[in-house]
């Protein structure tokens, strides 16, 4: 199941339209200006409009949304931790509204208060949030980082004692998993630069995280090198991660439901492709036919 993030520009249901053009399976969509704090209602009509051709496609169990940058549960900053709470709530209603499946968030960073207290700041953040949003079946993703600076969220053993400490909190374990970002690994660490060594990291994530959390994948190759912390992402096939190593991740049997968001370069190539249309075609390529068959 492979989607695309793609743009809301000029209204929200272009996304899904750009998405059928593109031939892809899902889609991945801001459901506002993500850098700005100020947002405006969804509009009505907008909404009926991007639900009717969700519906027209059969894609309520599968799009996806991602949360603004500007968010950050771990900070130790009082008016911004609040901020942020805020601006989460607004994100969980849009996407609930919008009948999206699953929300991706990067947990945060402690900006110096230190691991263990950004992850409390985190868990208690959830709590308030989900206590407001218990008739939804949005489920959150924890999406792995790259690592660069106080990040959290770089190793599965951070992603795991978080999701551990949310659920701790009262949160249903169905509405909390992950999203893993195969440029953010390598970057973080983590060798997927071969079919081997990534299905080893899989096999890791596995372990420590349980596949079966995981609910949306980012395929995006990476223009920086194994452990850099440099969170820059490549066309597929064109980077450090290399099309071996995505073999591991689209042909991974637990993984074959999972929406396959690209967040991969935009635009096209002289003769007018999308790159989204070559970057589709080379993971499609990557497919084995007993994988192909089922897709």
């Amino acid at each position: 199941m492979f989607g695309s993030h793609l743009s809301i520009a000029g209204g929200l249901v272009n996304a899904l339209t750009a998405a059928e053009d593109l031939g892809l399976d899902t889609v991945q969509i801001f459901t506002k200006n993500q850098r700005q704090w100020k947002v405006k209602p969804l509009d009505d009509a907008a909404r009926d409009e991007w639900l009717a051709k969700l519906d027209e496609l059969g894609w309520r169990d599968r799009t996806v949304a991602h949360d603004s940058y500007l968010i950050n549960l771990a900070s130790p900053k009082d008016d911004l931790y609040a901020k942020s709470i805020a601006m989460m709530k607004e994100e969980f209603g849009r996407a609930a509204a919008l009948g999206v499946r699953y929300l991706v968030s990067h947990p945060g960073a402690h900006t110096g208060s230190g691991l263990e207290a950004g992850l409390e700041r985190i868990a208690d953040a959830y709590r308030v949030i989900y206590d407001e949003t218990a008739d939804s079946d949005l489920v959150l993703c924890l999406e792995n980082t790259a690592g660069g600076g106080s990040t959290i969220g770089r190793t599965f053993e951070e992603l795991a004692d978080l999701r551990a400490l949310i659920l701790d909190r009262g949160v249903p374990a169905e509405r909390v998993g992950f999203c893993i970002d195969s440029c953010h690994a390598l970057a973080g660490g983590y060798d997927v630069t071969t079919r081997a060594s990534a299905g080893g990291v899989l096999d890791e994530l596995d372990r420590v995280c349980g596949i079966e959390n995981v609910r949306v994948l980012h395929l995006n190759d990476s223009k920086g090198a194994l452990d850099s912390r440099v969170d820059r992402h490549e066309h597929i096939g064109e980077g450090e991660v290399g099309l071996d190593g995505f073999a591991a991740f689209v042909n991974r049997p637990e993984l074959e439901s999972v929406p396959k968001i690209m967040e991969t370069p935009k635009g096209e190539d002289e003769a007018g492709v999308p790159f989204d249309t070559h970057n589709l075609g080379r993971l499609r390529g990557l497919l084995d036919p007993q994988t192909a068959g089922s897709a």
